[in-house]
């Protein structure tokens, strides 16, 4: 059975982008996402809501004036508005601080090593700018999303069964939406993962093959043997470590 440099090559290192401890962070991070997404539809169903009533001083109905009433002090759709806020962050931050070392650290970035006018390279390049940008801009929306949230949420923690002259409410659906941002920045940062994977391993098997390549064009290093051919090409003999194994098994 021959020996390829496929088979000799090392296992993957942690901090590439197919070895395990990255599909483990985009597993992680991913479930993030979705406990992020709970959170916010969790802060939607128990947002404050007002409720107003008429409030008659001395008892004259003409002298009364309208305030309104929290139905609720806001603190559990604060929680699960910050729990989300907080684990959206994490979710993004591990993804990309990950793919940012991996390709740093890499022999070959997958991205820019590659031969830049091939019409794939092209075709990953542009879709993995897309990703890129459309994963920050949704980000960004639903983190300014909760952010509005828990501002409102967290002005009327006290004496919230006070009436009040006017009441700042969460609009209905701004948690939802918020929640539908961000497990859309978990989808589109692993299919910006996926993408970078891709070129990753269209790279290394454009490396095998020009290895193989090479090595087909090597000289004989047989001498005057006769074992090489007219085109260039020949039998290259085994390392001496398998030499040296095969002489041992005899």
């Amino acid at each position: 059975m021959a020996i390829t440099h496929a088979d000799l090559a090392p296992g993957p290192r942690s901090t590439e982008l197919g070895s395990k401890t990255g599909v483990s962070l985009i597993v992680f991070s991913s479930l993030c996402g979705l406990v992020s997404f709970v959170l916010c539809l969790l802060a939607e169903t128990t947002r404050s809501e007002a409720t107003w009533i008429l409030n008659v001083k001395g008892g004259s109905v003409g002298g009364g004036r309208y305030e309104c009433v929290y139905n609720g002090s806001g603190k559990t759709p604060l929680f699960c508005g910050i729990g989300a806020f907080l684990g959206l962050a994490i979710a993004v931050i591990i993804q990309h601080a990950f793919m940012i070392v991996a390709i740093s650290r890499s022999t070959s970035p997958p991205l820019i090593a590659w031969d830049p006018d091939s019409r794939a390279s092209k075709f990953i390049a542009c879709q993995a700018g897309i990703l890129f940008l459309t994963t920050w801009v949704c980000f960004a929306v639903a983190e300014v999303l909760l952010l509005i949230g828990l501002s409102v949420e967290s002005g009327h923690l006290k004496k919230w069964r006070r009436p009040r002259p006017s009441c700042i409410v969460v609009g209905e659906g701004l948690y939802s939406a918020a929640g539908v941002f961000g497990l859309t920045t978990v989808f589109l940062a692993s299919g910006l993962y996926l993408t970078a994977l891709r070129a990753l391993k269209l790279r290394q098997e454009e490396d095998n093959v020009r290895q193989e390549y090479s090595d087909r064009q090597l000289p004989s290093s047989g001498g005057g043997s006769g074992a090489g051919t007219e085109t260039g090409t020949g039998t290259v003999g085994p390392p001496p470590f398998f030499k040296y194994m095969q002489s041992a098994s005899l």
